[in-house]
């Protein structure tokens, strides 16, 4: 899984499957889900991310495997 946040438009984009996205769902205003070719859910974009989520804290708890990180 991998997060990118875009702040010239201050867009989340939280990247769950390495396949590409075939199908797109807006659920929500500014909240869209992206799916694979077989349905499965590949990503969720979330436009006005500020204004929707907590971006100043992010915590990871009781991850089932190793954890990587980078920071861009």
């Amino acid at each position: 899984m991998k997060l990118k946040y875009y702040q010239e438009t201050d867009s989340l984009y939280i990247d769950l499957s390495s396949k590409p996205s075939a199908e797109s769902k807006e659920i929500s205003d500014g909240i869209v889900l992206d799916y694979d070719k077989d349905g499965n859910l590949a990503g969720i974009d979330i436009d006005n991310a500020s204004s929707k989520i907590d971006l100043h804290e992010f915590t990871l708890s009781s991850m089932p495997t190793e954890l990587h990180a980078q920071i861009a």
